[in-house]
This record gives C-alpha cells, sequence and structure tokens, in this order.
C-alpha cells in the first residue's frame, strides 16, 4: 500500500500555546472564528460569560456544518439554549479545549467538512 500526503485546502492552524494560535504560521491571540477560508479576529470580546444565543446565531453566516467550540484551557459547556440557533440549523456543536478544537479542526478540514473553529482564548 501506497500513501500519499494530501494537504488539507485553506487554513490550518501549524502551533498553539497560552492565549494564542498559529494559523498558517502567524500568530494569533485573542478569540477566534476560522474556517477554512476565513480569519476573524474578535470574537466574543467578553469571552465565555458574554455568549448569548445570537452569538451563536451569528455563525450561521459562516454555513458550517459543524462547530468546534474550544472554550480556553478546559472545557466550559455553554448551556443549550445558547447554542439553540445552531442546534435548529442542524448545525453540530463539539465542546472541547483550544488545543483540542485546534486538532479536530485541522482532521475535519483535511477531510474535506464545512468545519468553524469559534475559539475563546480569553477570560
Amino acid at each position: 500500500m501506497k500513501f500519499h500526503l494530501t494537504p488539507a485546502a485553506g487554513h490550518v492552524f501549524t502551533a498553539y500555546g497560552r492565549g494564542y494560535v498559529e494559523i498558517d504560521g502567524v500568530r494569533h491571540a485573542g478569540n477566534l472564528l476560522v474556517t477554512a477560508d476565513t480569519i476573524e479576529d474578535g470574537w466574543v470580546p467578553g469571552g465565555f460569560e458574554a455568549l448569548t444565543p445570537d452569538t451563536f446565531a451569528g455563525l450561521l453566516r459562516l454555513r458550517p456544518e459543524i462547530v468546534v467550540l474550544g472554550t480556553g484551557a478546559s472545557i466550559r459547556f455553554p448551556h443549550p439554549r445558547l447554542t439553540a440557533p445552531l442546534a435548529a440549523a442542524r448545525i453540530g456543536v463539539e465542546v472541547m479545549d483550544v488545543q483540542a478544537a485546534c486538532r479536530t479542526f485541522n482532521v475535519l478540514t483535511a477531510e474535506g467538512r464545512k468545519v468553524l473553529a469559534a475559539l475563546i482564548q480569553t477570560e
């Protein structure tokens, strides 16, 4: 069997650490939205406590099939009423720490999935 490396199309996370991630070798701090095609800084500036249903409804414009929500160094689950707009649109939400969200995003993107990484790095 012969294996061939197929690079992911679009943005990929290339590193991460406390309070930052690197996307395509460029360092980003703060809260981000990342798809294969876009990087948006300044998402939910108030951190986890500032999440609202409208915050999640605003993600619909990016048309993901799954949202990988990274909630900092530890996992914090938002109340289901907050993610209800995504559930109503049949968009999956997976909650994990930021490092796991970066790895999961890369795998799903490489599979050709329409994934959105929504990262909260500030508390």
